[in-house]
């Protein structure tokens, strides 16, 4: 492909691949999704791509979200670079950054669209301002406006944001209770959905990355001075 210069490689593993480049002379990520050795692998990974593409083509003027650049082909996507830091990586986060965060999952939402992996920290970054940026979107779902379907996964994506966020301040002196109970669904996942997903994940499918969390030991992030109203622009 004649437009993309590889830069290194992100992840490897059943579905495909994830890497680094320059689309166009601009900094992007490409995602292969070519499967692997194990049957159907590369019928999901194509499919999962196509979920993102949908996503991404309706958040495309969302800031805070990547936009989608290019679709070479039914096995690859290429979708704009975020400059920032995983949230487990970070060392310091404005007082607001959970606000901020939760107004751009409400803002996907607003759009039909659920993220359905923000229990992820890698999936969150936060960017040189502090400002949140969603990633992999492989799992989004998306739906019609005021349908059952998308209360139940928003809920979701907004209990895994309030996990996140009580997980943080409990560490530092903004404490609060963001008032998100897990629900039925989310403890059925716990108890039974989980242990499998980890075992395909980890065992079948070799995924060795994507679940980073910060230790429950730290190092906790320094809380700075609140950022504010997020810029209009995505740049």
């Amino acid at each position: 492909m004649g437009d993309w210069r590889a830069i290194e490689v992100l992840k490897r593993d059943s579905f495909g691949a994830i890497e680094r480049g320059e689309w166009c002379g601009q900094e992007a990520i490409k995602r292969q999704a070519t499967g692997a050795s194990l049957p159907g692998s590369g019928i999901a990974a194509r499919l999962l791509l196509r979920r993102e593409a949908r996503a991404l083509e309706l958040l495309d003027k969302v800031p805070g979200i990547v936009p989608l650049l290019a679709i070479p082909s039914k096995s690859e996507l290429i979708r704009g670079w975020a400059e920032g830091k995983p949230l487990h990586l970070v060392t310091e986060l404005p007082s607001d950054f959970f606000d901020q965060l939760l107004a751009l999952v409400r803002a996907c939402h607003a759009l039909g669209v659920c993220h359905n992996d923000l229990h992820k920290e890698p999936n969150i970054l936060v960017d040189p301002g502090g400002y949140p940026w969603l990633v992999d979107f492989q799992l989004a779902s998306v739906h019609g406006p005021k349908s059952a379907s998308l209360a139940r996964r928003a809920a979701e994506d907004l209990r895994h944001v309030a996990k996140h966020e009580r997980r943080y301040q409990q560490k530092g002196s903004l404490g609060r209770d963001p008032g998100h109970d897990r629900g039925l669904v989310a403890r059925l996942w716990m108890a039974m959905g989980k242990p499998i997903y980890n075992f395909l994940t980890r065992r079948v499918f070799k995924w060795t990355d994507g679940e980073g969390r910060r230790p429950r030991q730290g190092p906790w992030p320094i809380w700075t001075s609140a950022v504010g109203s997020r810029p209009s622009s995505k740049s």
